[in-house]
């Protein structure tokens, strides 16, 4: 039988809006997600932990299911046109054997930037990503919304991001970091283990990780373009690195 919440002041409801508060998803471990394509994408990665529901058809086996009237996934959804199905799913551990490409993110403070390098990672077969300490979190709404899912399918790590630059050069990773430097992307040619560096939107990579790079990269573009937004320029250089053979 399918539990049904009918008030908005329920505390159980109260409570799942709290977890739009980063301190209580990783206190409690979970986080929501909304549409029915998140949903299927956790079905998939074998996180989705409930749902809340507003209609019977939509029921999912093997998990809770809740049966809510409209009004409250509006009150739960950060978009203005929410569907009709909420989840919530269990934040995943991650992994710390590491592939060949991996992506370095420090301090990313847009959630859409990080949702779309998520996506982007996946796409070019970065799937390990490693964010520093004051890179937005990971399961912020806009993010998940941005990243369309494919933050379920990628490794993300949150360390201090000197300490990892410092193992990935022990184990003979190329360290990349993008500035305005004299060599072209174009310039890399040989096909090895390599960490991308990408850096805050308004300050670019701190200069204490700059110091650790083997080499600085820039992507040759119009003289009249001052420079690219970080999720284009991070997405062009994955996919350069990814067409290496």
């Amino acid at each position: 039988m399918i539990k049904e919440i009918t008030s908005l002041t329920n505390p159980y409801i109260k409570n799942l809006e709290k977890l739009y508060d980063k301190k209580v998803r990783d206190s409690e471990n979970q986080y929501l997600i909304e549409g029915y394509h998140l949903i299927k994408e956790a079905i998939n990665a074998n996180v989705l932990e409930k749902v809340l529901i507003t209609k019977i058809d939509d029921e999912i086996e093997d998990i809770e299911n809740i049966l809510v009237p409209y009004e409250i996934i509006k009150k739960l959804s950060k978009t203005k046109t929410p569907q009709g199905i909420l989840g919530v799913c269990r934040i995943k551990e991650s992994n710390e054997q590491l592939g060949d490409k991996i992506l370095l993110l420090d301090d990313i403070n847009d959630p859409g930037n990080l949702g779309t390098l998520i996506r982007s990672a996946l796409g070019f077969n970065f799937k390990d990503i490693i964010i520093s300490n004051n890179t937005v979190d990971v399961y912020n709404d806009k993010v998940i919304r941005s990243s369309q899912g494919a933050h379920f399918k990628v490794n993300i790590i949150r360390r201090d991001l000197m300490s990892v630059i410092k193992e990935l050069t022990a184990k003979n990773y190329m360290v990349i970091g993008t500035l305005d430097s004299k060599t072209d992307l174009q310039d890399i040619k040989s096909k090895n283990k390599y960490a991308v560096i990408l850096g805050n939107e308004a300050n670019g990579i701190s200069p204490e990780i700059l110091d650790q790079t083997d080499v600085n990269v820039r992507i040759g573009m119009n003289e009249k373009l001052e420079s690219l937004n970080v999720s284009v320029a991070g997405s062009i250089i994955m996919y350069y690195l990814n067409e290496l053979k």
